[in-house]
């Protein structure tokens, strides 16, 4: 790569952050949320007054970008913003029905978010031989476990997965409390684990390792947002509980408000999203 004194960091085996000298001089910086959500990389001037460099990849690699992380933003977006409306429905006293639809609708949302997420990152430019990103062949699916980025999003993806699962079983009707909490309330318990899981490992990827608060950082105000959302509906799950002796909830208004302030946030961070976007290059 004609550079000496490359530097690792990362969460345990994954690495997040690679910094070394190029044979031109300065120092370059790889990042990986970076290269997957803004396809950069940065190179530090060799002298105090130049400016730092962000180099980009080719177009190619930064309309997809582009393309990806509008998809999921919007995606993720309007399915906080349905979710939170079944949850208003169920609070207003509304039709239980009603509700589950709405919800329903919201997790296909959520599923286009995910799999646009995971695919961001399979089609993430990658760092080449020649100190700048490589743009790869379109891919739909890669098995890539050893990246934190594709196990957080490829956990996040199928977190919404089986919520669509819950969602569906949702819609069954004369369960008794045990059937409702095998067929509705493990798989919502499933998936808000998995999301917890997604989080913290962007977290760590976000952090490099050393989780802590990064306010001017917008890819931090991301994750953390999300991952308050992603703790709201584990709250809301717990409340969720059919009591098999009585047949009722644990606490249906925690599960309801759990689940409106969860999907906001998710809103929330969707929104946030929209501004962590790869800048247009010509050519």
């Amino acid at each position: 790569m004609g550079h000496i004194e490359k530097r690792a960091e990362g969460a345990g085996p994954f690495t997040t952050r690679l910094t070394w000298r190029p044979a031109a001089g300065g120092i370059a910086v790889w990042e990986s949320r970076a290269a997957r959500k803004r396809g950069t990389l940065r190179v530090r001037a060799a002298t105090a007054e130049a400016q730092d460099v962000q180099r980009p990849a080719d177009a190619t690699a930064i309309g997809r970008l582009r393309t990806l992380n509008t998809t999921a933003a919007v995606a993720f977006t309007i399915g906080g913003a349905l979710f939170a409306a079944g949850a208003a429905i169920a609070l207003a006293g509304g039709s239980a029905r009603t509700s589950a639809l709405v919800y329903f609708a919201g997790g296909l949302f959520f599923n286009a978010g995910g799999y646009a997420s995971l695919l961001q990152t399979i089609n993430a430019p990658a760092l080449g031989t020649t100190d700048t990103l490589e743009t790869r062949g379109w891919r739909w699916w890669s098995y890539e476990p050893m990246r934190i980025d594709w196990l957080s999003t490829f956990v996040l993806f199928a977190g919404t997965l089986v919520f669509g699962l819950n969602l569906l079983d949702s819609f069954l009707h004369g369960l008794s409390a045990q059937q409702a909490n095998r067929l509705v309330w493990a798989p919502d318990m499933v998936g808000c684990l998995l999301f917890l899981i997604s989080g913290h490992l962007a977290l760590e990827e976000v952090c490099h390792g050393h989780p802590d608060v990064r306010p001017h950082d917008l890819g931090w105000w991301i994750v953390a947002v999300n991952q308050a959302g992603s703790v709201l509906f584990m709250i809301s799950a717990l409340a969720d509980f059919t009591i098999p002796s009585t047949g009722s909830l644990v606490n249906a208004g925690i599960a309801n408000w759990g689940t409106l302030t969860g999907a906001l946030c998710f809103s929330v961070g969707g929104v946030l999203q929209l501004f962590e976007h790869p800048q247009p290059v010509d050519g």
